[in-house]
């Protein structure tokens, strides 16, 4: 978040705080005659994205279509040279003396990561009602409770084979399965760690655009480290408030990701063959993410704590400060019903393997 400031001669001051999304540039706060006014650049791939303004006036906050705003707010095509106006004197005759906030951020969009392919979906923040909403989930998904998340990026679809293969590449990395004792795999009637089996060969047929899977938390924080080094930007593991807020569609009420038809969005026990599938085949929910319910359970970045809920903040909560399990979220190929759900928790300790377990990658979008 930057922070710039303009001294406007209509009796008041504005402390602009402007707070943007990945594809914003060169924003810039300027004052001509009694008017507010706010150019920037809108880059991506996509011909038009969601621009949305927002001030705070007096400890108020205000959208731009409660104001005399106009320009380029709304959907907008990508480009440079964008402005919108803010005519201040039509919303406030006698002028303003204390300090706006302003907030100009894209919705909805999504970029490319240039290192991966992989395509990141903006998710914009707010509250909702976290946990076992439906009543029929368990005991550490109670109490619900309240939570806010910020505005961040998460990956469209699960990391695939064919983009934790370049992270092989490019380090010669082995993951904890390779290094180790192998992967769980599941032989039809029980779990069984096979010393021959990892992402490479999980017990069934993969090919690039299939999730991958055997591999460890640890794993999956080493591919985050990768992308963050090479691409600059800040990939890390999702929150579990994040997780769940966005399989939910922007946390609404959804009892999986996407809505209450499991068929539609997830692959679990009953129509999967036993194995994963392509990303991306199931109905997207309706941030455009694929898969958060079922093909493979998800890591998420915190540690586990059954009774968390209970004593969660409010705010962006990243779980406890310690623990001996890591969360995995969404449910897999491999699951009843009630465990793709999108509130459903799992954890495991850091080190463990299965041919069931994979990961996406979140941003900041701040």
């Amino acid at each position: 978040m930057r922070r710039k400031s303009i001294l406007l001669v209509l009796l008041f001051f504005l402390a602009v705080c402007a707070a943007h999304a990945a594809e914003l540039k060169n924003e810039k706060a300027r004052q001509e005659g009694n008017r507010l006014v706010i150019t920037y650049d809108l880059e991506g791939k996509e011909n038009e994205a969601q621009v949305n303004l927002i001030l705070t006036v007096d400890g108020k906050t205000c959208k731009a279509s409660d104001l005399h705003v106009e320009g380029d707010v709304g959907k907008v095509r990508t480009g440079r040279g964008k402005r919108i106006s803010w005519n201040i004197l039509q919303d406030f005759p006698r002028g303003l003396r204390s300090g706006v906030d302003w907030e100009l951020t894209t919705a909805g969009e999504a970029f490319t990561d240039s290192v991966t392919g992989m395509e990141m979906v903006f998710v914009k923040g707010g509250c909702y009602r976290m946990g076992d909403t439906f009543g029929d989930g368990y005991a550490d998904e109670k109490p619900v409770h309240e939570v806010c998340v910020n505005d961040f990026y998460m990956g469209k679809h699960e990391v695939t084979v064919g983009q934790f293969r370049k992270f092989v590449q490019d380090t010669n990395y082995r993951t904890e399965a390779e290094k180790g004792d192998g992967c769980y795999i599941w032989t039809g009637t029980k779990w069984v760690k096979q010393r021959d089996k990892n992402w490479r060969n999980p017990g069934f047929s993969q090919r690039d655009n299939h999730p991958v899977v055997c591999v460890s938390w640890n794993d999956a924080k080493k591919f985050s480290e990768w992308q963050t080094r090479k691409s600059g930007k800040d990939y890390r593991l999702p929150t579990e408030a994040e997780w769940e807020y966005a399989a939910r569609s922007g946390g609404k009420s959804e009892k999986y990701a996407g809505g209450n038809d499991v068929d539609a969005v997830a692959w679990y026990s009953k129509n999967s063959g036993s194995e994963t599938h392509p990303v991306g085949q199931k109905r997207p929910n309706g941030l455009g993410l694929y898969d958060m319910s079922g093909n493979v359970r998800e890591w998420c970045s915190d540690w586990y704590g059954e009774k968390y809920y209970s004593q969660s903040p409010r705010d962006n909560p990243d779980g406890p400060s310690s623990g001996s399990y890591r969360v995995l979220r969404g449910g897999s190929w491999v699951y009843i019903p009630r465990n793709v759900r999108a509130a459903d928790r799992g954890w495991y300790i850091p080190e463990i393997r299965n041919n069931y377990f994979g990961f996406r990658m979140a941003l900041s979008a701040r």
